[in-house]
């Protein structure tokens, strides 16, 4: 570690990076003990402290002036502005040694904010569902950022601490149980992490290096880090420790990368491809599994190095996402609005991974995203919710809310069962009500600007901005935001027909042998009607899949000029799976070929697979209603 307080024979060593500064003592904040750093020719201040022990409270004086919790903290028991406490790592007794890690195929991700999964808001309490999860058929955690940051409640994503697991949630050692526990229930566990900037309240990075950020590039969210200009080098080791750190130290299974269009570096070692490379290596034998976020759809960040690309695994579909929005709920309004949700789109997500791949984009006036042509379908994470997403919906609501009941479990199956990687957000695999808003706890004047720029990013939608929708956004640092915002677990007895079909597509995911394959090019498939597609998944030896969506009104394909849906030689169509099963809340599921050819019900998925082809097609039961 380039920096921080390590436990080491004999005390702890301390490190601290401060060029411009003459002069840097470590505060033992009980023992009111100064103790001078002794200065490197690179700008680092360190020394051997033999008075110092885990649990020690700390800060860093600057030219014999103020104090300051350490950068490099590795918890912050009273929170950011208070003083760093020293954390022994290798106290903790891990139990997972057989634990492989996460490989791409085969996963199916759940994204987790720790203090709003359960009412507890700690990793105790999220280690208890876990079991849970394990049943329902999720295999890997996607845990929103962690690291320190101000306040009560929040995000996570304006963390100032990178090295310090929030004390909100409980101490390191819980987040070290409760991966221990994921592990044992064969549940990988993924960290969010933010490379792009620091959070503006507790930041104390500038206090020891104007170098820790650059005026060369500017985010969305203030300054940048300094990736690639004067004294970055420090500035890079810190970051690429960083993920090293989750890692090794807490045996997590990957990172997901928050925004990496805002992580700027113009060097020939692009920081995210350093930082990815040196996580895999902190892993040994595990395998981990990067993600990222990208909003403008850069496929060379899962691109091979050799290739030029970055390395990563996987990429979040925002394209899939945008297109379900639209379909699910008619509107396609700001950055909806170069989405229809029409057949061809699915069609093509299933196939390509990214709907824009260099074509003009309205919203935007530029082009967006580049080809992903070799891009394996389980690299694009696919999904109908996040918490981004949600929190846009002005009032929080999830898309089981926005939609009607049949195109919810029509779209839910075509996420689940694509051959894309899927991820639900908490609760929605029973169908939570629980609104999911934007909520951060600042100071008053910065709570201020935080609530007017939530208002000015949602004016973007028309709906939202009129009048009468202006009292209906919840106020970002209002703690009943933030209450509101908890999944509430009842929820999981009253809509059980729901979980249970969440449930039985990710087995039917998980064990059958076509539709687990997530193989390149194994899935084709062609438009029906204005709202209707089929996908036709190739299995080989194991058969075909057939599956019939259908986001309109009931539909009689007569004729059926098609050859997606002709069933193999000497073979027939039998139904594996429908979402109008009167378990899950459906209607039934009337003969699909029929004399009268195919009748599809309208708002529903059908899985078909191959079986005995039967002599005589039935005829439909609303032509025999109309014979009679």
């Amino acid at each position: 570690m380039p920096a921080g307080a390590q436990v080491v024979p004999g005390g702890v060593h301390f490190r601290v990076w401060a060029p411009e500064h003459t002069r840097i003592d470590t505060v033992l904040t009980e023992s009111r003990d100064v103790i001078p750093l002794a200065r490197e020719a690179d700008g680092y201040f360190f020394a051997l402290i033999r008075e110092a022990r885990p649990g020690t409270l700390y800060k860093f004086r600057i030219d014999g002036g103020d104090s300051y919790p350490d950068p490099a903290s590795h918890f912050q028991p009273e929170g950011p502005h208070k003083p760093s406490q020293v954390v022994d790592p290798h106290a903790f007794r891990w139990t997972d040694e057989a634990w492989p890690g996460l490989t791409l195929n085969g996963q199916v991700l759940y994204e987790m904010h720790v203090g709003t999964f359960t009412p507890e808001g700690t990793w105790q309490a999220a280690a208890e569902k876990l079991a849970f999860l394990r049943d329902t058929g999720i295999t890997a955690l996607e845990v929103m950022p962690v690291s320190e940051f101000p306040g009560e409640f929040g995000w996570g994503y304006d963390g100032v601490h990178p090295f310090a697991p929030t004390h909100l949630y409980g101490t390191p050692d819980d987040f070290r149980r409760f991966v221990d526990r994921a592990h044992a229930l064969s549940i990988g566990v993924v960290l969010d992490v933010v490379y792009n900037h620091f959070g503006p309240d507790g930041n104390y990075f500038g206090q020891f290096s104007k170098h820790y950020f650059t005026d060369q590039h500017k985010t969305d969210w203030g300054a940048a880090i300094n990736f690639d200009s004067a004294e970055c080098q420090p500035v890079r080791d810190l970051i690429i420790s960083n993920a090293a750190y989750w890692i090794r130290d807490f045996h997590l299974d990957g990172l997901r990368l928050d925004a990496t269009q805002n992580i700027y570096d113009d060097s020939e070692d692009h920081i995210i491809a350093a930082l990815t490379r040196e996580a895999r290596q902190a892993a040994g034998s595990r395998s981990i599994i990067v993600i990222a976020e990208n909003e403008p759809q850069e496929v060379k960040l899962v691109r091979p190095v050799e290739d030029g690309g970055y390395g990563l695994d996987m990429l979040w579909n925002d394209d899939y996402h945008h297109s379900a929005t639209v379909a699910m709920t008619g509107h396609n309004e700001a950055y909806y609005s170069d989405y229809l949700g029409t057949p061809q789109e699915f069609v093509s997500a299933m196939k390509y991974g990214y709907l824009y791949q260099g074509q003009w984009y309205r919203w935007q006036g530029k082009r967006r995203g580049t080809s992903s042509i070799g891009v394996p379908p389980a690299a694009f994470i696919v999904f109908t919710g996040n918490h981004d997403q949600i929190a846009n919906s002005a009032r929080g609501l999830r898309c089981s809310e926005l939609t009607d009941p049949g195109t919810f479990r029509a779209m839910t199956a075509l996420t689940l069962l694509g051959p894309a990687t899927p991820m639900l957000f908490q609760g929605q695999e029973f169908a939570a009500r629980s609104s999911f808003s934007y909520f951060a706890d600042h100071a008053p004047e910065l709570s201020r600007l935080v609530r007017e720029g939530r208002v000015e990013f949602m004016s973007q939608f028309v709906t939202m901005a009129t009048p009468e929708m202006s009292g209906c956004l919840p106020d970002p640092g209002d703690r009943k935001t933030f209450e509101r915002s908890k999944l509430d677990w009842s929820d999981l007895e009253k809509n059980r027909p729901l979980y249970e079909m969440h449930r039985d597509l990710l087995r039917l995911r998980r064990e059958d042998p076509v539709l687990r394959q997530q193989r390149p090019g194994a899935v084709d498939g062609a438009v029906i009607s204005p709202q209707a597609f089929v996908l036709r998944y190739f299995g080989g030896k194991a058969g075909d899949r057939l599956m019939v969506v259908n986001l309109g009104v009931d539909l009689n394909l007569d004729p059926a000029p098609e050859p997606l849906l002709a069933p193999p030689d000497e073979e027939g169509w039998t139904v594996l799976w429908s979402s109008e099963r009167p378990a899950y809340g459906g209607c039934g599921t009337a003969p699909i070929e029929t004399e009268q050819n195919w009748w599809v019900p309208g708002r529903s998925t059908i899985v078909l697979r191959e079986g005995p082809r039967p002599d005589h097609l039935p005829k439909h039961p609303m032509r025999q209603e109309e014979a009679k």
